[in-house]
């Protein structure tokens, strides 16, 4: 090989190794650093809170002053179209007794409505069924025997039934839930004065309790004897709390 050419060819290879490692440089210069760090050892502990946690409740009893009173009338004809006409004049002259009663629209309100076949045996269809339903709320509870009766005997009604419960009852839940949470502390000052420590401030509380009244239920089927009588009675107003609270010292 001539020597001009191996001197060519070595200049060539020179310059294409110091193009990549320029080229090298470029890029490691440009490669963003990553810094791997060993996690400490006080990142994984968790801080202990020392407390108290207890639970409280209490029931506030309440006269009801609002009747929930459901009533309902049927037919039953040759065909639908009949059953649902026979229906609706039923249903007009018990709405109309109700607003006769001193019940305003706002409290008259539909709670059920069906037509359909009547089946007998083989499922052959004997005529055909309408129905409906209403929900009253009648709130002169002293009066509400002579109501059902009024529904029952002069509206038509052929299915009846009340329960009682507080239009509002806002105030009474705050009651019984101001008393359960005193009792919930004095059951954390019991707790923390036999363990020995100082109750602190409270660091959670939740409220357990949920809203349903508890109430009697009333039915009264076909035709009512006159002057029924429905006793009021008293509800039970019950609240449930749960209540953290923190060790003082």
């Amino acid at each position: 090989m001539p020597s001009s050419f191996r001197t060519v060819t070595l200049s060539a290879a020179i310059g294409t190794l110091c193009a990549l490692v320029a080229t090298l440089a470029v890029l490691a210069v440009s490669r963003p650093s990553i810094l791997l760090a060993a996690p400490s050892a006080s990142s994984s502990a968790t801080t202990f809170d020392p407390g108290v946690m207890t639970s409280g409740s209490a029931l506030v009893s309440k006269r009801p002053d609002l009747a929930v009173v459901w009533v309902g009338v049927e037919s039953k004809q040759s065909s639908a179209a009949a059953a649902q006409q026979d229906l609706a004049n039923k249903a007009g002259k018990l709405i109309a007794r109700a607003k006769a009663l001193g019940m305003p629209e706002k409290d008259i309100n539909t709670s059920g409505y069906w037509v359909g076949p009547n089946y007998i045996q083989n499922n052959t269809i004997d005529g055909y069924r309408a129905s409906e339903q209403l929900l009253l709320k009648w709130h002169n509870v002293d009066t509400i025997g002579k109501t059902l009766d009024a529904l029952v005997q002069e509206g038509g009604a052929t299915q009846i039934s009340v329960s009682f419960t507080l239009a509002d009852p806002k105030a009474a839940q705050a009651e019984a839930r101001t008393l359960a949470v005193g009792d919930a502390r004095s059951r954390a000052q019991a707790m923390a004065g036999a363990a020995g420590v100082k109750l602190g401030k409270v660091l959670r509380i939740s409220d357990l309790s949920y809203s349903g009244l508890s109430s009697g239920n009333y039915e009264i089927k076909g035709a009512a004897p006159a002057d029924t009588q429905v006793p009021v009675g008293q509800l039970d107003v019950q609240v449930s709390v749960e209540v953290d609270f923190a060790i003082d010292g």
